[in-house]
């Protein structure tokens, strides 16, 4: 079990991390922090007494077992200018759109490299994390946030990495319906919470593994019902046409 992890870019997922790690767990590893994002840093550090700030990013890497590269794709050549990382580190690198051989050559270290795509779902223990290559250490990470899923080469990972950016369009898709409820006369409030209430029930059904997605949505379904009428009409050839090319174009970038 890693005892100590440093994460470099403390935002929305190195939160959740933390989160994941700490929260509730008798047994949580030391973190260590980047003092980037200083707020949300000393908040953790606070809550949490294996956490810690620390003086720079090179600290963190020196502390560290594991350390997990989160900053922006963009940041990345600011953030990690100078930074030594010897052999006996694990790097966890979860900057979308940043391969192995483009941080190896960053970083300009032998250390063990494997991408990962942790959701923010992390912090409740309860999200698969997609990870490219397999590593005994980080698999057993994410194991402890949910579980892990190793692919074995870059474009399989690439195709999971565009996959998580619908998320997204599913919170937008249901902000739609309860807007339309609103429109009807539904007041927002009522609208919103039914729309909650629906969707979380669909959420419990995914945790049917037995019943692929095509034959959950089919028990779904009366024939000539509602829902067949929905899916029929509106996810339309046309309307799953235009979610495959804008996923093509969104894969490519990610190449």
């Amino acid at each position: 079990m890693v005892k100590r992890i440093g994460i470099i870019g403390v935002g929305e997922i190195g939160r959740a991390i933390v989160d994941g790690l700490c929260d509730g767990v008798e047994d949580a590893p030391e973190i260590f922090l980047s003092p980037r994002g200083v707020s949300t840093s000393a908040e953790l550090a606070q809550r949490y007494p294996t956490v810690r700030v620390c003086a720079d990013n090179q600290d963190v890497v020196d502390r560290s077992e594991v350390v997990v590269i989160a900053v922006r794709r963009e940041d990345r050549s600011e953030a990690l200018a100078g930074l030594r990382v010897d052999s006996a580190r694990v790097v966890v690198n979860v900057m979308a759109g940043v391969g192995i051989d483009d941080l190896h050559q960053t970083l300009g270290t032998d250390a063990p490299l494997v991408r990962a795509i942790p959701l923010p779902a992390v912090r409740e223990r309860r999200s698969v994390t997609v990870i490219c290559p397999s590593h005994p250490v980080v698999d057993s990470l994410f194991d402890r946030l949910g579980g892990s899923l190793p692919v074995s080469d870059e474009a399989a990972f690439n195709v999971f990495s565009a996959l998580t950016g619908t998320l997204t369009t599913h919170y937008s898709y249901l902000a739609t319906l309860t807007a339309w409820a609103d429109r009807q006369g539904v007041p927002s409030a009522e609208a919103d919470r039914y729309i909650r209430s629906l969707f979380q029930g669909t959420g419990r059904a995914l945790g049917d593994e037995s019943r692929s997605l095509h034959q959950l949505a089919a028990d779904h379904e009366t024939p000539n019902g509602n829902n067949e009428r929905i899916r029929t009409t509106w996810f339309d050839t046309a309307n799953s046409d235009a979610l495959g090319k804008a996923l093509d174009a969104l894969l490519s970038d990610l190449k």
